[in-house]
């Protein structure tokens, strides 16, 4: 009996098993049973709807498709190759091996043509989200009549998995709320996790979930019916003020006789027996790593992706023809840049704040400077989890964001967009989202919550800093100067916890100027997220010479002379301290000097930015063989590798007090910071 046909487009998706299945087992380590499961949906997608250009991934108008469910990432791996972008089938032969463009999940930066690094579930879809907001907002501001040239959609994959994690309950109501039209998500409804059938565990009613939520839900698609698929993404695309999901029945491991429909197929290779019955199945004859030359060249992009990119490119030099400031504007935020007057902009910002010498709080602090910085940067967007009178990220220049009931972003009364969004009590959803809009390009996100709460949003904090965005955390009540709320607000061990995140900068200032020098260094610093420690409490100004050492991270702020020695005179000991301390260590500084004890106090807002600076900056900051004691209300383990003789700190959770009883109780006076140095010198 003659074998059944197998049609170009099956073929085509037959292509991606083979190579999900080739490139597992040669790795022997990976997830087979998703690529497979999602082939069809991919050939639906990418071959037919995704607007991309393979020799130009970071065109600004394409499409973004992001895999939320990364573990699958030979799914994306293979459709990069098949399509045409980089991406060499001997890099596919080194899946998952060392420095590879082809990592165990997908990683921005590393492989071209992916948008986000995915793993962690539920992180991608909302990143998706933020991507699309980031669209949406991006049109409204640069599109005008006759010239559209912000104009595509944000697709995302995702499955069970990236369902369960309460993530995507935060990320895709507010998608709704924003009513986010051109996102469309596709749902590998497999029933299968790593422990097995998820029905168990996992009875959402997935559908009137996500209409509770406000979305276009299009339901019980054939997720192995390219057509069907392919009719269902078309009709998402019509939506006009909401997102949709289109929800794809679909089996793990589409293909493998022994393997399909089960957690077996999920996460380890199907071994070469099987994956000869599963060629035999599928009527697959190529050998592993081989494309038979007409389904490379029905999937080849190439020539539709430079097509797209050149009408684009034709309407943008039409735009640029029209409206000429607002086309440099645009490349220059698609870019990342900063305005070129960037320089002058933020030497005003921290002059102001130096002359002025306010008693603020440094959450005031930070808003006086954000008033500054978000009048002349348009693209700064900022937001809160629900805290904004206490986090302070609202600004003059950033009217809250709202929508239209048909979906449009609403201009005030001045014709402004709105740049401030109310995520809502959701965190770890702000945080990711964030994460999305930085991808995007066009924007610098921030927002806040209590500093508290940051364990809420750590692990999208940690993929920002292994992302390398730019993306601003705003982080109020910042230790047991909050007060009464008590030990379950108040921050003890999360400065240190934070200050451990590589390539996060974390900044606890101690004043308006080393406010503004955190938010000037945030903003410059393109590569890294950044963490702002902000108090609750106000914060007397610390007179200083100059504002350029702050830059560095730490700082001598003031020297033996400046309480009554000579010049020159060394110091006996330094007291090194960040935030609402360094007014501790100064008063002090001056008690000691009653008794002829020298101290330098060092000012040290930033030890992420410190530890950076050469071995003689850091000397000269902290000589050695001098004596150094930590003054910081948070866990002392951090302190010592400073070297540090003494650290007054806190080893316990917090009490609710008022603020002063609670540093008179846990040790932060004059009295004891004096007792200290004394006890460390041996007096």
């Amino acid at each position: 009996m003659a074998a059944t046909p197998v049609s170009l487009s099956s073929s085509m998706a037959n292509a991606i098993r083979a190579l999900a299945m080739d490139a597992v087992q040669q790795a022997n380590s990976g997830h087979p049973g998703a690529p497979m499961g999602m082939a069809d949906i991919g050939v639906a997608l990418w071959k037919r709807h995704l607007k991309h250009n393979p020799a130009n991934p970071q065109w600004a108008d394409r499409d973004r498709f992001v895999l939320s469910n990364g573990h699958g990432s030979m799914l994306i791996y293979a459709l990069l190759h098949l399509t045409g972008y980089e991406l060499s089938l001997d890099d596919l032969k080194a899946f998952r091996q060392m420095h590879s463009k082809t990592p165990g999940h997908p990683e921005v930066g590393v492989t071209p043509g992916i948008e986000t690094t995915t793993g962690p579930l539920g992180q991608g879809i909302t990143n998706a989200v933020g991507m699309a907001l980031a669209e949406k907002l991006l049109a409204a501001e640069f599109n005008i009549d006759g010239h559209t040239i912000v104009d595509h959609r944000t697709y995302a994959f995702l499955g069970d998995g990236c369902l369960m994690e309460g993530i995507s309950h935060e990320a895709c109501a507010l998608a709704g709320a924003w009513k986010l039209n051109k996102l469309i998500a596709l749902y590998d409804d497999n029933g299968i996790s790593i422990d097995g059938q998820v029905a168990p565990w996992f009875i959402d009613n997935t559908p009137q979930r996500f209409a509770a939520y406000g979305w276009n839900v299009i339901d019980a698609v054939d997720g192995h019916d390219i057509d069907a698929v392919d009719a269902a993404i078309a009709q998402a695309k019509l939506s006009t003020d909401k997102p949709t999901l289109i929800v794809c029945k679909t089996h793990i491991g589409k293909g493998s006789p022994n393997r399909a429909n089960t957690s077996k197929a999920h996460g380890e290779p199907l071994g070469a027996a099987e994956i000869a019955l599963t060629r035999e199945a599928l009527g697959w004859s190529a050998e592993p790593f081989t494309i038979p030359a007409d389904v490379a060249a029905a999937w080849d992009c190439r020539a539709a992706g430079a097509a797209a990119q050149a009408e684009w490119d034709e309407r943008f030099e039409a735009y640029v023809r029209a409206c000429p400031t607002q086309a440099v504007e645009f490349e220059r935020r698609m870019i990342g840049d900063l305005p070129d007057a960037f320089a002058e902009i933020a030497v005003d910002a921290v002059g102001d704040a130096h002359d002025k010498a306010e008693t603020v709080a440094s959450r005031k602090a930070s808003q006086l400077a954000l008033e500054h910085f978000t009048a002349q940067l348009p693209e700064m967007l900022g937001g809160s989890a629900d805290l904004t009178g206490s986090n302070l990220t609202n600004t003059k220049s950033t009217p809250a964001l709202r929508f239209d009931a048909a979906g449009a972003p609403v201009r005030n009364a001045e014709g402004q967009l709105g740049r401030h969004i109310n995520y809502g009590v959701r965190e770890f959803g702000m945080a990711a989202i964030m994460n999305g809009i930085a991808l995007h390009g066009g924007y610098i996100p921030y927002g806040g919550t209590f500093l508290t709460f940051s364990d809420y949003s750590r692990n999208a904090i940690r993929m920002a800093a292994l992302m390398k965005l730019r993306v601003v955390h705003v982080f109020t009540h910042d230790s047991i100067g909050l007060g009464e709320d008590g030990p379950t607000h108040q921050s003890i061990e999360h400065a240190a916890s934070l200050r451990l995140i590589p390539g996060l900068d974390v900044w606890r200032p101690a004043d308006t100027c080393e406010t503004t020098v955190a938010w000037t260094m945030a903003l410059a610093n393109r590569n890294r997220p950044s963490a702002l420690l902000l108090s609750r409490q106000n914060l007397p100004y610390a007179p200083k010479s100059t504002a350029d050492e702050i830059t560095k991270g730490a700082y001598v702020l003031s020297e033996p002379s400046d309480v009554g020695f000579k010049k020159g005179k060394k110091p006996d000991a330094v007291i090194i301290a960040t935030g609402s301390e360094v007014q501790l260590a100064l008063a002090a500084q001056a008690e000691l000097a009653k008794d002829k004890i020298a101290v330098r106090v060092v000012s040290m807002p930033s030890t992420t930015v410190f530890d950076r600076q050469s071995v003689e900056y850091k000397s000269d900051v902290l000589p050695r063989k001098v004596p150094r004691i930590a003054v910081e209300m948070g866990v002392t383990d951090f302190w010592w590798k400073y070297g540090c003789a003494a650290v007054i700190g806190i080893d316990t959770y917090g009490e609710s007090a008022p603020a002063g009883v609670l540093f008179k109780h846990f040790g932060f006076t004059t009295e004891n910071v004096v007792a200290t140095v004394r006890k460390v010198l041996g007096e």
